[in-house]
């Protein structure tokens, strides 16, 4: 199976009459994701001793940057392993 073989995308191709469903699906999930997302930055949050905030905008923190990104990267793995099963 080559990086441009065509025939796979098509076998993902969405049929009309189940389109409602995926979509409705897919806005659940995504909700979801949203939410796993909210409660684990507001944990990281409140057990900080220091405003995230206060550190990346104004004080320019780089190294806290990365792990926030890394946290959201690791997340967003978690999500998307539950999400495909």
């Amino acid at each position: 199976m080559s990086l441009f073989d065509l025939s796979m995308p098509l076998a993902l191709v969405v049929k009309f009459d189940q389109l409602v469903e995926v979509l409705i699906t897919t806005i659940i999930f995504v909700v979801i994701g949203l939410v796993v997302f909210a409660i684990a930055f507001f944990a990281l949050d409140k057990l900080t001793p220091f405003s995230i905030r206060k550190e990346i905008e104004e004080d320019h923190n780089t190294a806290l940057a990365i792990v926030i990104g890394s946290l959201i990267l690791g997340i967003a793995l978690i999500v998307s392993a539950a999400i495909s099963g």
